[in-house]
């Protein structure tokens, strides 16, 4: 009986989020249009905090005190489910974009409002002259004072591990003196599963790390810089799945 409840709440929850989504972004597109993504990110949050609401997810924020809230940065950040941007846009507190394959642009309604929020696209076939794209417009919302979210894993999790890191988002934090905020985020992989439907109540818990310089850094220190944020990401993540 339970797991029947549990079965038709999942489903009430995705006709609810869906119908909520498709009302909502249409809107949201409309102002970026008309109006600077500052004056309304207000709306924005409450967007994300309306998502994570209706799939079931209770969101929690710790923050370490080495995190500084004032630095634009790089969110280093372990990749779950379709749900982790909508919460990281509730637990970051400043203005924020991430980078999105370029694929995920041609999703009806998702794709046009990443497109309007100004997220980065991420070449699908990486091409020379597509990654050099994907930099410069990285460097351009840096310049203007937008944090970006970055999977360095480029892929969601399928067993609630934190897969291996790529060099791409490190080389570029090396190269442009950007620093870099490990986040965890941990309770994702008991409230929803890549490859799954169902959605179960949990406690998503967003850990904002101490955000790490990576001015002075050289091309050589790159290997050892993935290698610490990933060990910082992954041991709250891990002792989630321990216990």
């Amino acid at each position: 009986m339970k797991g029947a409840l549990l079965v038709l709440r999942s489903a009430m929850l995705w006709i609810l989020s869906l119908l909520h989504f498709f009302i909502s972004a249409p809107v949201l597109v409309f102002l970026n249009i008309f109006l600077d993504m500052r004056k309304h990110d207000w709306l924005q949050r409450a967007f994300s905090r309306r998502i994570a609401f209706l799939s079931g997810a209770r969101v929690k924020v710790c923050v370490s005190p080495g995190f500084d809230p004032q630095r634009t940065c790089f969110f280093m950040v372990n990749h779950v489910n379709l749900f982790d941007p909508f919460i990281l846009y509730c637990a970051i507190p400043q203005l924020v974009r991430g980078w999105e394959l370029e694929s995920h642009f041609k999703i009806p309604a998702y794709g046009w409002l990443m497109k309007r929020f100004g997220n980065v696209p991420v070449p699908d076939v990486r091409r020379p002259s597509d990654i050099k794209r994907m930099w410069r417009l990285t460097q351009d919302a840096i310049s203007r004072g937008t944090s970006l979210i970055i999977f360095p894993e480029a892929k969601r999790t399928r067993d609630g591990h934190v897969n291996e890191f790529q060099d791409g988002g490190f080389r570029l934090a090396q190269q442009l003196g950007v620093p870099i905020t490990p986040v965890s985020i941990v309770g994702s992989f008991q409230h929803h599963r890549t490859g799954h439907w169902m959605l179960w109540p949990a406690t998503v818990t967003v850990h904002l790390h101490d955000t790490i310089e990576t001015k002075g850094l050289t091309k050589e220190d790159v290997p050892a810089l993935r290698d610490s944020v990933r060990k910082i990401i992954s041991a709250p993540v891990e002792d989630s799945l321990r216990s």
